[in-house]
């Protein structure tokens, strides 16, 4: 395995087993929440991973939180910390072009070169994409989390 293999390998494994933004939902808890709060849950019916992202948006700075839970293999747990982390430091258009950028990367089958600085540690997953049972893996929390920022933008979930 090449180093940089090692170190992509290391990277979905730190994230799997700290997860940024894997923090108890709020959504039917009573707890008050922005109006600008969307919520999405996903399931992939070939593996059993499931997750449920929350998003809040601020409505004077615009900053992004993200909530997520789930459960799944430790690519669907890193690609939902990778994605948590991303989003809330990134504004729309930014978003926009990263989360586009992973979804080419994840459909290379494995034939993309990740451009790490506008992946970041989402260039983690390109050797995922070499294996097509695994692609819904790394997607199914950046499908979540792109309705659940959709959802907040039109002025919350139902």
């Amino acid at each position: 395995m090449s180093d940089l293999a090692q170190l992509y390998q290391q990277v979905i494994l730190d994230h799997a087993k700290e997860r940024y933004g894997n923090k108890p939902l709020i959504a039917g808890t009573g707890i008050d929440h922005s109006p600008l709060f969307g919520s999405s849950h996903q399931v992939n019916p070939t593996c059993g991973d499931e997750i449920t992202v929350e998003t809040e948006i601020d409505p004077d700075s615009g900053a992004v939180t993200v909530r997520w839970d789930g459960q799944g293999c430790s690519i669907s747990m890193a690609s939902a910390s990778v994605a948590s982390e991303m989003v809330e430091d990134l504004n729309d258009e930014e978003f926009a072009q990263v989360e586009a950028a992973f979804h080419e990367l994840m459909h290379s089958r494995g034939a993309g070169e990740p451009d790490e600085d506008l992946l970041g540690d989402a260039a983690a997953f390109s050797g995922v994409s070499k294996f097509p049972a695994r692609i819904k893996c790394a997607l199914l929390s950046w499908m979540a989390l792109k309705d659940a920022l959709a959802q907040a933008r039109a002025g919350g979930a139902a």
